[in-house]
């Protein structure tokens, strides 16, 4: 474990009628301590997980649009002036995966790298599926003692490769001393055993089993009740 603490500094705040702040979940915490090698932050679409994870990101001084601090490309983070990392002890390597603009950062590396593809399996990720870019990234970039932001990876993932993301995390986190903070909508990412959950749903962010948690409650509903589902939501 590396980043021990999330704090956000209230008192500077200018006002909480302006994005991000107006967001009920980022408006109402204070801290989040992080326990643990693994952390989701999960929730409803625009609950502020992708923000807070952007913050954090920002504040590592990692591209802001998906990489590390050597790509030279970004977007703004509005949240990061106003939060604070505790460190223990303080790490620069790392990633930032956003899956929004992954496109654009496989160009960026298309146009910059001079090492044969090394750390994306041997060829160019535009020249991979979705999903193989993202295990190409994973398996060979992905390296000890560093912590990686990762917001919604299982965007270009299989239900199967999900599992096999999985087993990269378990390596990583037990041989690699790596930390993890991933925003998912996943049920299958948040299985993942003794991860500490944060929601971000019902205008704070608290912890919660993985099992009380929406994604598993809806899917598992879902599985079981299929027909049920489908019926109470497609007929009048």
């Amino acid at each position: 474990m590396f980043l021990k603490r999330i704090t956000l500094q209230h008192e500077n705040i200018p006002s909480y009628h302006e994005y991000p702040f107006s967001i009920p979940s980022i408006k109402s915490f204070d801290r989040l301590d992080l326990n643990w090698n693994v952390t989701f932050f999960v929730g409803e679409n625009g609950s502020g997980k992708s923000t807070l994870l952007e913050a954090i990101a920002d504040k590592c001084e990692f591209n802001t649009a998906g990489g590390n601090r050597n790509n030279s490309y970004a977007v703004h983070a509005a949240l990061s002036d106003y939060v604070t990392l505790s460190w223990m002890p303080k790490v620069t390597n790392g990633f930032f995966l956003r899956a929004e603009s992954f496109y654009h950062f496989a160009t960026h590396v298309d146009d910059t790298d001079m090492n044969g593809y090394k750390y994306y399996g041997g060829r160019s990720l535009h020249e991979q599926s979705h999903g193989e870019s993202h295990l190409s990234l994973f398996l060979n970039r992905f390296k000890g003692k560093a912590i990686y932001l990762l917001d919604e990876p299982e965007a270009a993932l299989s239900p199967q490769r999900q599992l096999a993301f999985l087993r990269i995390i378990h390596d990583l986190t037990v041989d690699g001393d790596c930390q993890f903070i991933i925003a998912t909508l996943s049920p299958i990412l948040l299985g993942y055993p003794d991860a500490t959950n944060w929601c971000f749903d019902d205008g704070r962010i608290e912890e919660l089993e993985y099992e009380m948690t929406d994604h598993y409650i809806i899917t598992r509903y879902f599985l079981e009740n299929r027909e049920r589902f489908l019926k109470d939501i497609l007929e009048d």
